[in-house]
């Protein structure tokens, strides 16, 4: 899976996105008759939201001091990626959601109706019929600046992503029912995308829709950091049986987190500049890298000349071991085969070299991300080592080199918006934060 955001789209043309666009207002009429009305007239046209006696309001929330945790399902492989249980609407409904730090806009498969949807687990998500305009701030940040409000009560949206798939439909508020790490439970009101038209990327899978979780303004971080319902700061814990995923600041101790800058290069999405490959410990000459940490890619992709040195260093390595290519197993693009079929990582790690990306934080002062084998390989189903890096070039991504979620395993990632920041350290991800403690080290 990846789905890494790109800026212009692949699979519609130019005919086929202004065909695909509906007047929303034309079919939830009632809410648009209803723009100017005053807030009273206004409520008529809403559902009605959570009480005050089930559910804590902002005014009875501390700002900040408090986190919010999402257990994570999922796996690298054999599944190919992981995803959250939300709750939207009221009364709250779930949804399964793709948790991605390369994208801003959170969205679901929307009964608009639906033109095209994939089959998700759960059933199309019935909007509000609370839209935001054309000229919503939180619209905007979506659009370059010369964007056209074809239809000025609503918010069209577009996004599309590195494996080709991509969704289309507009914006709406609804409410987002979390609780949180201080014991309350509150529901906020959020902006998110109804989804009535997508594409199936390459990397299809089953869900609802995308949790949003990059540095835009539309992402439910910033929204909920705006609000003053947590910090605009967002951490996960991957591993094989799943993990978690948090929002906010007291789940973690600061002092024992690796931490870097996040580059002023890629502003737009989590990534730390500086970097310097290493392999074996020893440097392979490719330097002065930026890094993008991106959840919604199962594996890591690096361009295509960096990604062929890896490639001669690690078959350099196997060369004359008992190890050989498998050309008869097309799970990724390399794959290795013992004397037996592999179990497990832990059988093979012992032919290959550890990566580092060492980053430089100034005068010498460095911040080391490790990638053991074990954050590069995956066993297939025929029992075969196979490499879980991939060239970013042949699959659209040009000269961006980004680190999935397989090299993400067993550690501790922490985008710190606040402080814009990036950070890791060793963890057990089978270990779920609770209430005001820490992640087990």
């Amino acid at each position: 899976m990846n789905k890494f955001q790109l800026a212009s789209r692949q699979s519609y043309s130019s005919q086929e996105k202004k065909a695909s666009r509906i007047p929303i207002c034309s079919v939830w009429k009632a809410s648009c008759d209803c723009k100017g009305c005053d807030d009273h007239e206004k409520q008529k046209w809403r559902k009605w939201g959570p009480s005050s006696s089930s559910s804590s309001s902002h005014s009875a929330i501390n700002k900040y001091g408090s986190s919010i945790i999402f257990p994570l399902y999922g796996n690298v492989y054999p599944n190919g990626f992981y995803f959250v249980q939300v709750y939207l609407g009221y009364p709250p409904r779930p949804y399964f959601l793709d948790p991605d730090t390369g994208s801003d806009l959170t969205w679901l498969q929307c009964d608009a109706p639906c033109v095209r949807c994939t089959t998700g687990f759960h059933p199309l998500y019935r909007p509000t019929d609370d839209l935001v305009v054309c000229r919503d701030p939180l619209c905007a940040s979506l659009h370059s600046s010369d964007y056209k409000c074809d239809n000025p009560e609503q918010c069209d949206y577009e996004v599309e992503y590195a494996d080709g798939g991509s969704s289309l439909g507009v914006l709406v508020n609804d409410y987002f029912t979390v609780n949180l790490t201080s014991g309350a439970r509150t529901s906020p009101r959020l902006t998110i995308g109804c989804g009535y038209d997508q594409l199936s990327g390459s990397s299809d899978h089953p869900l609802d829709g995308v949790f949003g979780l990059g540095r835009g303004k539309s992402s439910i971080v910033s929204q909920l950091g705006d609000q003053g319902v947590v910090k605009n700061i967002i951490g996960h814990c991957l591993n094989a049986q799943g993990g978690f995923l948090f929002l906010g600041e007291d789940v973690y101790d600061s002092s024992r987190v690796t931490w870097t800058p996040m580059s002023r290069d890629y502003t737009k999405h989590y990534a730390a500049g500086s970097a310097q490959l290493r392999f074996a410990g020893k440097t392979t000459g490719f330097k002065n890298l930026n890094i993008i940490f991106d959840s919604g890619s199962s594996y890591t992709y690096f361009n295509s000349p960096i990604y062929h040195a890896l490639l001669t260093l690690i078959t350099k390595e196997l060369s004359g071991r008992s190890l050989k290519e498998a050309t008869d197993d097309h799970t990724l693009p390399f794959c290795w085969k013992g004397k037996n079929p592999f179990k497990s990582t832990r059988e093979v790690k012992k032919y290959f070299k550890p990566l580092a990306l060492s980053f430089s934080n100034g005068w010498r002062s460095k911040s080391l991300f490790e990638i053991p084998p074990e954050a590069y390989l995956i066993i297939s189903s025929k029992g075969n080592a196979c490499l879980g890096i991939l060239n970013g070039t042949d699959v659209g991504l040009n000269n961006v080199n980004m680190i999935g979620d397989i090299s993400m395993q067993d550690k501790l990632l922490i985008y710190d918006n606040e402080k814009q920041t990036i950070g890791w350290t060793p963890a057990n991800c089978d270990q779920h934060p609770k209430s005001s403690t820490h992640v087990e080290f």
